[in-house]
């Protein structure tokens, strides 16, 4: 595993300008499949991710604290999108819920990985490290899919009107 995570490093240029054009193709889609609809929520959800993301490629990799920089990065996107939330969503898209866990993820392991490698000084391989690279190219590929499709493909909404739904039945059972 520790042999493969140097590889993914090496790739590490070319997954992010992948992932970033990709975002870019997902909001050209979500703009030519929504211009003739009334609902463009969509759309511009993935206009929110392809700015965050294409704004990431602009900052600094070789700063001294990268993944500390990414992780305010995402935690102010998730902030816009709950702005977008409240001020401007008519319709709450699939998509809302997906980008909300997908960001919360990539935040934990980048906040995970500035507080291993630079406030401890960590620079041995260890579990999760693994669950950064994977988990964050997993996380980015979930999110991509869900703005080109927006279906609930993982369950997430699903889970959520279900524990709503028993949160909303306990506390009726205990008044």
């Amino acid at each position: 595993m520790h042999d493969f995570l140097w590889q993914l490093v090496g790739l590490y240029d070319y997954i992010i300008i992948f992932i970033t054009w990709s975002f870019v193709l997902a909001f050209l889609y979500n703009l030519s499949a929504s211009i003739n609809k009334y609902d463009k929520s969509c759309t511009q959800l993935a206009f929110i991710m392809m700015v965050s993301y294409t704004s990431s490629i602009f900052m600094d990799p070789f700063s001294n604290t990268p993944h500390l920089t990414l992780f305010i990065l995402d935690i102010v996107t998730i902030f816009f999108l709950i702005i977008w939330r409240i001020y401007f969503s008519k319709n709450l898209p699939v998509a809302f819920y997906y980008l909300l866990v997908g960001l919360s993820f990539n935040a934990f392991v980048f906040f995970g990985m500035h507080y291993d490698s630079i406030v401890l000084g960590n620079l041995d391989y260890w579990w999760f490290w693994a669950l950064y690279a994977i988990g964050q190219i997993i996380s980015d590929l979930t999110m991509l899919l869900v703005l080109l499709i927006n279906k609930d493909f993982l369950g997430l909404v699903a889970l959520k009107r279900y524990l709503l739904n028993r949160r909303k039945s306990t506390h009726q059972k205990v008044e």
